[in-house]
């Protein structure tokens, strides 16, 4: 089992920056492809990014090409999302999700085909 917490979230302006963290303990998550989605209220989870299991590849939904960063570090056990430029549409809370799969298939997996989620954070950004 692996279990997956995020954190970093948080209340910041326009055009501010946070970094999440999702940081897996109980296994190690290197052999895992690893995404991140928001849930914005009364809307679907939605794909943000994802990251390979080595995290030499990387895809992003087009809303956040250019602002937001996937990246991780499997020493520690952890992936991260660098967000800058952010728009009070990226309000949302954040989750993250490890999968065995292709990191390139993450954003066409259904929600309950993921193999592990986190309990989300809550990011809001204020205009």
């Amino acid at each position: 089992q692996v279990q997956l917490v995020e954190s970093g979230g948080g209340l910041v302006q326009a055009g501010g920056s946070l970094r999440l963290s999702c940081a897996a303990s109980g296994r190690t998550i290197s052999n895992y492809a690893m995404g991140w989605f928001r849930q914005a209220p009364g809307k679907e989870r939605e794909f943000v990014a994802a990251i390979s299991t080595s995290g030499t590849s990387t895809y992003y939904t087009d809303s956040v090409k250019g602002r937001f960063t996937v990246s991780r570090d499997n020493a520690k056990n952890t992936m991260y999302l660098q967000m800058n430029s952010l728009k009070p549409e990226d309000t949302a809370v954040y989750y993250c999700a490890a999968d065995r799969g292709l990191a390139a298939k993450i954003r066409t997996l259904k929600l309950y085909e993921h193999d592990y989620w986190g309990q989300g954070t809550q990011v809001t950004v204020s205009s």
